[in-house]
């Protein structure tokens, strides 16, 4: 059978697997699925086969997902009506935790509006990381201040030397709107690029789960600079969208930040959900299936050159009536980026 492009669950390494940084070393998170849609494991290298941009590539090394430490950023909206969505769900999203994070994963928490806010930095503790929300729900929505109509920089009081939850990027001023790509961007660029790995790994599983309407209309950095900077480091986006329908019909700007979260988890392998169809509870469990159940691979490009152009790669499957799902290919970057 033909086989289908794979998942991004873009990921890492572990005690016996080393994913090595090397510049022509492709990196792949990938998950099967057969006709019903469920997931398929137990499956091994010899099942695979890996194609760039039509050539034959082959497998340098090949993990199960379990054998791969997990890194994951929880990336949340929390301009207008956004900032209230996750806080019933406080419950479902540590129990979530509890499932995808063993003793060797650990997540970060990244809240954004028109600032990009730091509230809590790599932890493997459920609990920490929904208490760190709690606590921005408290006191740090001020941070977060959106002044639609209002151009004068509005006074509060300063925050202290070192702020309790630092900005990521740089410190742009922002103030009204909303940085959807710059907070996908720069999550991924200074979280998830390999600066951050604890002592003694290489890299590892990467992925961002990302609660959102989709809309942006603040970021320095344009939708195509998320896609690139999530293909190009092996991150998974997992998109949750919530999205406000009135009269029954979404309006051409919520129609616009669908399309947008179905793009970006479509072309780094990721999933989109809807949060209105079957609630968060559902949603996370569906997550927490792919990370548990998904694959790496990693090849050694055939093709040398480095000239920023985009590359296609394709995992295909040698087992009849299975799917694969990956991110659709990456842009080999010129060493002078």
């Amino acid at each position: 059978m033909k086989g289908a492009v794979c998942l991004l669950v873009a990921v890492g390494c572990v005690a016996q697997v080393q994913f090595r940084s090397d510049v022509h070393l492709i990196n792949v998170g990938f998950s099967v699925r057969d006709t019903q849609g469920k997931l398929v494991t137990g499956l091994s290298q010899d099942d695979f086969e890996v194609v760039e941009d039509g050539v034959p590539q082959k497998i340098a090394f090949f993990a199960r997902s379990l054998d791969v430490p997990l890194n994951l950023g929880l990336i949340m909206d929390v301009s207008g009506s956004q900032g209230s969505f996750v806080k019933p769900h406080m419950k479902d999203l540590e129990t979530f935790l509890k499932t995808v994070l063993g003793k060797d994963d650990r997540a970060f928490l990244v809240c954004f509006g028109n600032r990009i806010r730091l509230v809590r930095d790599f932890s493997s503790s459920p609990s920490d990381l929904v208490n760190g929300l709690r606590e921005f729900q408290g006191i740090g929505q001020h941070m977060m201040l959106n002044l639609r109509g209002n151009r004068k920089k509005k006074q509060q009081a300063p925050e202290p030397d070192p702020p309790r939850f630092p900005e990521l990027g740089p410190a742009e001023l922002r103030f009204a709107g909303t940085a959807f790509y710059d907070s996908i961007y720069h999550s991924i660029d200074e979280k998830l690029t390999g600066d951050e790995k604890p002592a003694g790994q290489d890299r590892g599983r990467r992925a961002l789960i990302i609660f959102s309407d989709g809309e942006d209309n603040s970021s320095a950095h344009h939708m195509m600079d998320a896609i690139e900077e999530a293909q190009a480091n092996d991150v998974l986006l997992f998109c949750i969208r919530y999205t406000d329908v009135r009269n029954g019909r979404l309006n051409a700007r919520n129609k616009y930040g669908t399309s947008v979260m179905e793009r970006i988890a479509r072309e780094t392998g990721g999933v989109d959900y809807d949060a209105r169809e079957k609630g968060l509870a559902e949603n996370f469990k569906q997550i927490g299936e792919q990370l548990r159940s998904s694959y790496e691979l990693g090849y050694h490009s055939t093709n040398p050159v480095s000239d920023d152009s985009f590359h296609k790669i394709a995992i295909r499957i040698k087992r009849e009536g299975l799917t694969v799902r990956s991110k659709t290919g990456y842009y080999a970057r010129s060493t002078d980026r």
